[in-house]
């Protein structure tokens, strides 16, 4: 029986699979086999052609499958040893992110992630992936442990946003997110990001800073969802096929200027059809990137994390409106940042990095 949840444009996947799933019913006779691995040849031929010239839209859907694996699925099968640390020290724990360290073949390493929950109960549990001012706290506190203590870091990217709810902007989640940031460029330990799904603004952003950024290659990672995109600027949520076209969110568009450095190939249907193989594939793309950031000098490392961020958006409306017709003297003008400083560790810097509050 075939229970994985299909999406709206694969309906002639969904067909063949109740195909199947009646004659599955029905006594086993050779006729009857014969059948049966004549619609498997199909649906695996349908589902190769639908994947191979997906929308941007239809990676949306994907990236947002309740069956694809996520970070618990991901500790369950590629780490052992998982020790969750809890809590940010100042409010809360913020049960939309988690931390934690754990062994990784062999090697000790602080994993970092959203989690969205399973069933309804968990989901609300997790609100949904939407994490909290506390959820980037307490990530930035596992951080510093690992710098602290030589552990390489391997965040995992999915949600949808920050939470927007008031309580959020009371306790102060874009401080909270922006100290993140500044202080992810300063840790000294190798840091790898794996993009697996929805990376949805600031919310992904707040533990996106590393020295890898993989990205899986049906997920997304965009400044804000479509149908926010569309409510903005064509006053109108339906416009949302538009505005996943225009904001550029797939993997392919990001590695072309750079945002991420390695797409990670996913199974024919995506991750959720195959999420044994998915897993494997994330495993051998993790393995390398973190090799290849192990070996570099620290002061290396840190000053190539730097321009790398630095630099995103050098090519402005020249990517924006690529393949557009574009009026002479409207781009903007592009800013070569590749020789930027890595800014220095003032006190104040100095007292964040080790968790402590700023001077009054």
């Amino acid at each position: 029986m075939n229970v994985i949840e299909t999406l709206e444009f694969e309906g002639p996947i969904a067909s063949l699979l109740k195909e199947i799933d009646a004659l599955d019913l029905l006594p086993a006779t050779d006729a009857r086999d014969r059948e049966v691995a004549s619609l498997r040849r199909r649906l695996d031929s349908t589902r190769a052609d639908l994947y191979a010239t997906l929308t941007p839209w239809q990676r949306v859907q994907v990236a947002r499958h309740p069956s694809r694996p996520g970070l618990e699925e991901f500790i369950r099968v590629l780490f052992s040893g998982f020790v969750e640390l809890h809590g940010d020290r100042r409010f809360a724990d913020d049960h939309a992110l988690m931390t934690g360290f754990a062994d990784y073949n062999g090697q000790p390493v602080l994993l970092v992630g959203h989690v969205k929950g399973g069933d309804t109960k968990e989901k609300i549990y997790r609100n949904f992936g939407y994490a909290r001012p506390e959820g980037y706290r307490k990530a930035l506190r596992a951080m510093r442990l690992a710098e602290k203590f030589g552990r390489p870091i391997i965040v995992f990217v999915d949600t949808p946003a920050a939470y927007p709810g008031i309580e959020s902007e009371e306790r102060g989640v874009a401080e909270a997110i922006a100290v993140n940031i500044r202080d992810m460029m300063l840790l000294d330990t190798p840091v790898i990001v794996v993009v697996s799904g929805e990376g949805g603004s600031g919310g992904a952003l707040g533990i996106a800073v590393g020295d890898r950024v993989l990205m899986q290659e049906f997920a997304i990672y965009s400044v804000i969802p479509p149908e926010g995109c569309a409510a903005i600027l064509w006053r109108h949520s339906n416009k949302k096929v538009e505005a996943a076209s225009a904001l550029k969110l797939t993997a392919p568009d990001l590695l072309k200027v750079g945002i991420i450095d390695e797409i990670i190939p996913e199974p024919v249907g995506g991750a959720h059809a195959d999420p044994d193989t998915a897993t494997r594939l994330v495993d051998e793309a993790l393995q390398r990137a973190l090799a290849d950031v192990s070996a570099v000098d620290a002061a290396a490392r840190l000053k190539a994390r730097y321009d790398k961020f630095r630099n995103i958006g050098r090519l402005g409306r020249e990517f924006v409106d690529e393949g557009n017709e574009v009026p002479s003297g409207s781009s903007l003008p592009l800013r070569d940042r590749s020789n930027a400083e890595l800014p220095r560790r003032t006190p104040r810097t100095e007292r964040s990095l080790k968790g402590q509050p700023p001077r009054q």
